[in-house]
């Protein structure tokens, strides 16, 4: 592996060289790289829970807050289930090469649009060091050379991982930066040397990147997620959703900001949810007709664009489904959005009506996540629209080429 001792031009260059011959790598071999990552993972889990303490004591001293904590503690289980990502990534069918369409033209001339790797691929995270080995499994096993540059908060730790990583992959193709804030700027501009750069974090950082980045970006963005509770619901599957996308893991992307009932439902669902909601720490904020049903602070009009990441939820009453869509579209992220509901059709209009990456029927918005949609792990969710949507894994991390066969054909 290699440290940003170097300049940041000079580490793009050697990943651009290691991209090339990655990109011609057989799948076996990349199979048994990331084998022997995960191995080495299990085998060195000692060594990386004593740099995420060291990691983690800092953190105390700075005041980060308990989501940040969260996101950045790692214990024996979560090092176990990042070897167990990897394996999944390896058992996964490899995605270069894969033939997407293919036909013969009229002429006789033979067209096939074929999955490639993307080649330089560039991740800006924050306190989160599995994303270290997320990222480079993904970038392995999609042919592609990775640049990891992570957050001074987790450097202990990611030191550790990358090092794990890169002694795992072909020479090259995984490195580290570990400088500063300039070096986002230097990542972020190096055209014809890295093909994509990806932001896991923060709008901070996705400000930072967005005044400098002159490569392609796709945003891994904020979740402002919502759980929706029609008129029709079971009110004991809404209560169990609702609570599990608030509170089963609040400091991340697609844990639920804020609840949305239908009229007819609320006086019968607002005071159980509450009270379920209540008995795990969680803080309501609700508008004036919650407020009346049920016991809990108010909300301001910022509340329903904040992703609060902390056990705070926002309750609002709304008169129809309509109505909820209005709100979940203009409030929402787009990232990951839920319907209660025992109405068929009204499920069919929140699936249509609602814009975001990840609709959900009878579902909490805690599932959106390459693992848990078999993508084995994944680097981000983007809820932007082009090239990639939701969980960002293996195939989003390709493009494709056209690879045409002729016989001697001229066009006339």
């Amino acid at each position: 592996m290699s440290v940003s001792t170097r300049t940041v031009t000079d580490i793009c260059r050697e990943a651009k060289r290691a991209a090339r011959a990655l990109a011609q790598l057989d799948t076996a071999s990349k199979d048994g790289a990331l084998h022997a990552m995960a191995d080495a993972l299990l085998a060195r889990t000692g060594e990386v829970l004593e740099a995420n303490a060291r990691d983690l004591e800092a953190g105390r001293e700075a005041g980060l807050s308990s989501a940040l904590m969260d996101r950045l503690r790692l214990d024996e289980a979560r090092v176990a289930a990042m070897a167990a990502g990897v394996r999944q990534v390896a058992a996964l069918p490899d995605p270069v090469g894969e033939v997407i369409d293919g036909h013969r033209l009229p002429n006789g001339l033979d067209v096939r649009k074929v999955r490639v790797p993307l080649g330089v691929v560039g991740v800006v995270y924050e306190a989160r060091p599995n994303v270290t080995i997320d990222a480079a499994a993904l970038c392995l096993m999609s042919g592609n050379a990775i640049i990891l540059r992570g957050s001074s908060s987790a450097a202990h730790s990611n030191a550790v991982l990358a090092g794990i990583a890169a002694d795992a992959a072909p020479a090259g193709t995984v490195q580290l930066l570990s400088g500063g804030r300039e070096e986002l700027a230097e990542l972020a501009t190096q055209e014809g040397l890295v093909d994509l750069v990806i932001p896991r974090g923060g709008e901070g950082l996705k400000a930072a990147l967005r005044e400098v980045a002159t490569v392609p970006v796709i945003y891994a963005a904020s979740g402002n997620c919502h759980v929706y509770v029609d008129a029709s619901a079971d009110l004991d599957a809404a209560v169990r959703i609702a609570v599990n996308a608030k509170v089963q893991r609040p400091g991340v992307c697609n844990a639920a900001e804020t609840l949305l009932v239908h009229a007819d439902a609320a006086r019968d669902f607002l005071p159980r949810v509450a009270a379920a909601l209540g008995a795990e720490g969680v803080q309501l904020r609700g508008d004036q007709r919650a407020r009346a049903i049920a016991e809990m602070g108010e909300a301001s009009d910022e509340d329903w664009e904040t992703e609060y990441l902390a056990l705070v939820l926002a309750v609002g009453v709304v008169d129809s489904l309509e109505d909820a869509i209005d709100h979940v579209n203009r409030f929402g992220s787009g990232h990951s959005e839920a319907i209660v509901t025992r109405d068929t059709a009204s499920a069919r209009a929140f699936q249509r009506g609602v814009d975001a990456a990840c609709v959900y029927v009878n579902a909490s918005t805690r599932f959106t996540d390459g693992g848990e949609f078999g993508m084995g792990a994944e680097i981000g969710n983007s809820t932007q629209k082009l090239h990639a949507r939701g969980p960002i894994g293996l195939r989003e991390l390709c493009t494709f080429k056209y690879l045409v066969e002729g016989d001697g054909h001229v066009r006339p």
